[in-house]
């Protein structure tokens, strides 16, 4: 059991949250969650990178001498590999290197993500998080006060709230998503995740309700 302490906006301890990672995921299996960041990783690859065989490259194809009696070696056309200005021996070619994993498997892996960021104290509560209007300086200064400024970080909110988006993203290194959105990806790469208490209710909620459904 983890006892989490809840913060409000100018950094005071308001109360405590108690939870135990083992209700989001039993276990934390590091292959899996090697495995999820990949493929998130290789879906997020361009593939455009493209070179140049032999056959794509100017120049004529007629042979450069004749085969015998020169003393060089034989030589064909000037857009072989060897040559200078030749086309590459196994030109790249643009491809995707997007895959995709079994949806459980990467359902499981976003809750080993934050059972193990939880277990690891590397989650902070706040105990809401509303705007009347987009203030970005008013949120740069609650994350000061939780002592989160400057750093990388990631904020689980409930659900999309206009407000909240727009006074984050202006902000170096500190990206916002709900809760029903995050990935194994996103919660790892930050180094901190800052979560309301709302968001982890909705987190535990849908945790348990996929336990029930699987039983």
């Amino acid at each position: 059991m983890v006892s989490l302490p809840i913060y409000n906006r100018t950094g005071q301890e308001v109360g405590t949250y108690e939870i135990d990672p083992a209700e989001l995921a039993p276990r934390i299996s590091k292959q899996l969650l090697h495995d999820v960041v990949v493929m998130y990783q290789a879906s997020a690859r361009q593939g455009t990178s493209q070179t140049k065989g032999r056959g794509q490259v100017a120049g004529t194809t007629k042979k450069m001498y004749r085969q015998k009696g020169t003393g060089n070696a034989r030589a064909g056309s000037r857009r072989s590999p060897i040559r200078r200005g030749g086309g590459h021996t196994f030109a790249k070619v643009p491809r995707d290197f997007g895959y995709r994993l079994p949806k459980r498997a990467i359902q499981l892996a976003t809750r080993m993500a934050l059972a193990a960021r939880i277990g690891d104290h590397e989650v902070k509560l706040i105990d809401e998080l509303a705007f009347s209007t987009p203030k970005t300086k008013e949120m740069a200064a609650i994350l000061k006060a939780l002592k989160l400024g400057g750093m990388k970080l990631l904020v689980a909110v409930p659900d999309y709230d206009v407000n909240v988006h727009k006074s984050i993203r202006n902000l170096a290194g500190v990206s916002v998503l709900p809760v029903f959105n995050l990935n194994a990806l996103e919660v790892l790469r930050p180094r901190a995740v800052l979560m309301t208490k709302a968001a982890l209710d909705a987190l535990r909620q849908k945790a348990g309700a996929k336990k029930e459904g699987a039983s």
